[in-house]
């Protein structure tokens, strides 16, 4: 049996809020294998961007744990969390999430060169060419349309060839045809660098093109 590359062990996430304790997330567990791509699905509020969060060690659940090629990621502390988000866990957003202040192709340089990789110009210039923007290095996040934003997102995401994808909604913010195409490209980059993608999606056509879908309810997993 192929070894998972990420265990949801009985998560569980509690907040407090004006009315009391609030359930989030309740005992959610399930694994993916290397390379297996899984949509995470439900109505909004379900849960579904919390345990996002969780699988990439951003939030702490109240209850469970995460294992991300067989690191517990809550047995660690959280530089060694970041530590090994840096080394091994790509992010595309909504929202781009773009260094408003650096080009496209300084953007992409800037994980490469938290891992003190010296080849980092050049690997991300090979990046931003492999997903059309070869012609758009020196511009600013600001003078790139969406499409193009979410496509130097992409390239930063995939630059560090991640062991696992994480996207919270990566056309939210893009037109049907642009997203069409974003997704085509996440899709192909995965498929090359024999990523774990999970993301998180409203879109029934991205979901059902995963290996699988991982459906939330009211906080509870019904489906994996």
């Amino acid at each position: 049996m192929t070894e998972a590359i990420i265990a949801v062990e009985h998560v569980s996430k509690r907040v407090q809020d004006s009315s009391g304790e609030l359930t989030i997330l309740h005992d959610i567990d399930f694994s993916l294998a290397a390379q297996e791509s899984a949509a995470i699905v439900g109505a909004s509020g379900s849960g579904k961007s919390t345990l996002l969060a969780i699988i990439a060690g951003l939030d702490t659940p109240s209850e469970g744990t995460v294992r991300l090629a067989g690191i517990d990621l809550f047995g660690l502390d959280e530089d060694a969390r970041a530590a090994v988000r840096a080394e091994r866990v790509g992010f595309v957003f909504q929202s781009f999430q773009l260094m408003g202040n650096l080009t496209a192709l300084e953007n992409v340089m800037l994980p490469l060169e938290l891992q003190g990789r010296g080849d980092a110009r050049a690997a991300a210039t090979e990046m931003l060419v492999r997903v059309g923007l070869g012609e758009r290095l020196g511009h600013y996040p600001k003078l790139l349309s969406g499409g193009e934003q979410q496509r130097v997102a992409l390239a930063r995401a995939f630059v560090v060839k991640p062991a696992l994808l994480l996207a919270d909604e990566p056309t939210g913010s893009l037109d049907f045809a642009t997203g069409e195409k974003v997704m085509e490209l996440m899709f192909e980059l995965n498929r090359e660098q024999g990523t774990t993608l999970v993301l998180v999606t409203h879109d029934r056509a991205i979901a059902a093109r995963c290996d699988r879908q991982v459906r939330i309810e009211a906080g509870q997993l019904t489906s994996s």
